[in-house]
């Protein structure tokens, strides 16, 4: 059979009343648009979120891990600092796969906009990465994978941080769940909460300070440096995510009440009693200038920064101790970003803040 057109016949006109209105676009519960016709855009801020996302692209292998192999192998490390690192992996190894399976399992099916898909798909991506991240790390310095991968299994602190995450992703998954009702709706909501606000912007933040004030130290600098691109990854996640979730409260005002609110202020609190006793699991005794004081009054302020991007009343009021931070955080800040890269990408000097 031949594949041309032997015949006269013109091509069906095209039926213009077809075509996509943006402003028909909704992000939960639109029945009136193909969810796989991306344009024309409605939420740009999705599209831009996902050029950060590829301008940021890297891999961990990229990352040369000689000095920290050789540093890892002297005796040069206390056991205290032998600690935190083997914590802070065991954590990130399991909460990476978290948010990826969210994404997959509980997130992408009930968003119905396709530029915040687009975005989703990218995330996904990038969580696959981090986790391949801490498997180049573990191999690199020869430590015992199953150890660090099952420590949420076997560490207090880590297994109350992620069962808190696997609730939240249980009630999403459940076959008869939907967002087509306001309560649903809110569940939903709850989960976004859980996974960005709390997960990516607050249960990330004591592992970021630990593994970074060795790297301000010149130690472990390979750890360290691939652990700031795991950080521009995750201000990108956050972001995205508190735009989905603002985006969901103005399409849908009925879900935003104040009791839900209250609800949402009681999650971000108990989080941070979580993560308070994973620095203190962490950080036995003080050390790299660090000490759990320091770390409460640091957690406290992160979600009040975290509350008060979707619209709830702070409630702690400390302030940062560690200042440092918040210049590592806005990379634009960071002069040669990607110098040490092996593979250098274009892209990653386009990326702006």
């Amino acid at each position: 059979m031949s594949c041309c057109n032997t015949t006269n016949e013109l091509p069906r006109k095209h039926d213009l009343s077809r075509r996509i209105n943006a402003d028909e676009k909704r992000l939960l519960n639109c029945r009136a648009v193909d969810v796989n016709q991306l344009m024309p855009l409605k939420y740009k801020w999705a599209w831009e979120h996902y050029l950060n996302g590829c301008a940021n692209h890297w891999m961990p292998t990229e990352v040369p891990m000689q000095r920290d192999i050789e540093l890892w192998k002297s005796n040069r490390l206390t056991a205290d600092e032998r600690l935190i690192i083997l914590r802070t992996l065991g954590f990130f190894s399991t909460a990476e796969s978290l948010v990826g399976n969210n994404i997959v399992l509980a997130i992408f099916k009930h968003i119905t906009n396709p530029e915040a898909r687009q975005y989703l798909l990218r995330q996904s991506f990038e969580e696959a990465i981090h986790t391949h991240t801490f498997h180049y790390i573990c191999e690199s310095l020869g430590l015992d994978e199953r150890e660090v991968f099952n420590m949420y299994h076997e560490v207090n602190s880590i297994h109350e941080k992620d069962a808190f995450e696997m609730k939240l992703t249980e009630d999403i998954i459940r076959p008869d769940f939907s967002t087509d009702t306001v309560e649903g709706a809110r569940r939903f909501v709850k989960n976004l909460v859980g996974f960005y606000v709390i997960m990516e912007g607050i249960f990330f933040y004591s592992g970021f300070v630990m593994m970074l004030s060795f790297h301000r130290q010149n130690r472990m600098t390979g750890v360290g440096e691939q652990f700031q691109y795991i950080l521009r990854d995750e201000t990108i996640h956050l972001n995205f995510g508190i735009d989905l979730i603002n985006g969901i409260k103005a399409e849908n005002p009925e879900i935003w009440t104040s009791e839900f609110q209250r609800e949402l202020q009681d999650l971000i609190g108990q989080a941070v009693e979580l993560e308070v006793a994973y620095a203190e699991d962490c950080l036995p005794r003080g050390i790299l200038g660090l000490n759990t004081g320091l770390f409460r009054e640091y957690v406290q302020h992160i979600a009040d920064r975290r509350l008060e991007r979707i619209d709830l009343q702070p409630k702690y009021g400390s302030k940062n101790p560690f200042p440092w931070m918040s210049e590592t955080i806005d990379l634009g800040k960071e002069k040669n970003f990607f110098e040490t890269r092996v593979t250098e990408y274009q892209t990653g000097g386009s990326l702006e803040w």
